[in-house]
């Protein structure tokens, strides 16, 4: 099981994140509401990181794979600074 927390960059922007109890998915919430959901699934023998977004189901995922379960949520959340310009 996974044990990541909300990353700073995150936290300065009054965002939040935290283990869906729908499984190994992971929720975005800023202002107290869902805006990402990271979902680590199988890719070639490693792990990949979906990136959904709530409101539209848009998907922003990376082309990068992880070893583990942790590393996957924690790319996966990288990418989304990224591509939020953060």
């Amino acid at each position: 099981m996974a044990d990541v927390s909300t990353p700073d960059w995150l936290a300065k922007r009054g965002g939040t994140l935290r283990r869906s109890t729908a499984g190994n998915t992971w929720v975005v919430l800023l202002n107290s509401e869902p805006q990402y959901e990271l979902r680590p699934v199988p890719a070639g023998g490693r792990l990949a990181c979906q990136i959904v977004q709530t409101v539209n189901g848009r998907r922003l995922d990376g082309p990068e794979t992880f070893p583990s379960l942790d590393e996957a949520v924690r790319g996966g959340l990288e990418h989304l600074r990224h591509a939020l310009g953060w």
